[in-house]
Order: C-alpha cells, then structure tokens, then sequence
C-alpha cells in the first residue's frame, strides 16, 4: 500500500489526490471535533452562539456564553496523541487571528458581555474523546495565560 501511494504522489496529479485526500481528513477531523465540542460545552452550560463565524479572513470555531462572558472557543482536534496535546497548536499567530475577529464579533453584540478566549483540545483515543478545557486561555491582548502556550 505504501509503494502504491508513494509512486501515486509521484505524479503531479497523484501529488494532488494525496494532499486532497489528507485535507479532507483533517477537515472531517476538525468538524467532528467541533461537534464533540458544542456537545461538551452544553453539557457544562454553555449557550452555543454560534458556529464557524467569519469576520473578513478570520473564523472563530465557537462563540458562547456562559453567564457575562461572551467566550471565544478555539477548538483543536486531533485523532491521537502522536503529534502531541492538540491545545499547544494555538500559537501566537492564531491568537492574533482570533482577536481581530473576536474585536469585529463585539461590535455584532450589543449586550456589555465581557470577551473571554478559551481553548478546548479534543483528542481521540481508544477509549474514546479526551477533553482539556482550558478557560481564559488568553487575555485579549493575545497573553498567553496558561504556561501551555
């Protein structure tokens, strides 16, 4: 199976079908993961704003409230533990990302709710999804709080 795939990809065609087929596992991965996400996060209390909310090239996963906080959840799926908790992923340059659309999401929410950004990592194991919830992952100045990051 393995000479098969490698002497595929040789092609540029063959190229394409593998990164295709790669993209489109890691996108079934990330929905999925977003599924588990919103279930997880009803089950604590959380009200599920919305999914997948664009602002210009920026998308936030989740946004939700719980209580006074308007919370911005990234959430971070992976299907093992091979690369490592999926939580470390959130970098500086997504935190960033995740401020300017959060900064544009405020402006859509009149109510004075205050912005909090947290961080729920999923991952997939034998024994079924394992969750780290990490609340108030960053300040809204991009700060990593949380030694993780």
């Amino acid at each position: 199976m393995l000479n098969f795939v490698l002497s595929y990809a040789t092609g540029s065609t063959g190229l394409q079908a593998v990164v295709k087929l790669v993209m489109a596992r890691h996108i079934s991965t990330g929905n999925q993961g977003e599924d588990l996400a919103c279930q997880w996060l009803r089950g604590r209390g959380f009200h599920i704003l919305h999914r997948n909310w664009r602002a210009g090239r920026g998308e936030i996963d989740i946004v939700a409230r719980e209580g006074a906080f308007l919370v911005v959840v990234e959430v971070k799926t992976r299907s093992s533990a091979l690369w490592g908790p999926p939580e470390q992923a959130v970098g500086p340059a997504k935190r960033r990302q995740l401020m300017r659309a959060a900064t544009e999401l405020q402006l859509t929410f009149p109510e004075d709710l205050e912005l909090r950004f947290d961080v729920l990592s999923i991952t997939h194991t034998p024994r079924g999804p394992e969750y780290v919830h990490i609340p108030n992952a960053f300040t809204p100045n991009g700060d990593a709080i949380n030694d993780l990051f």
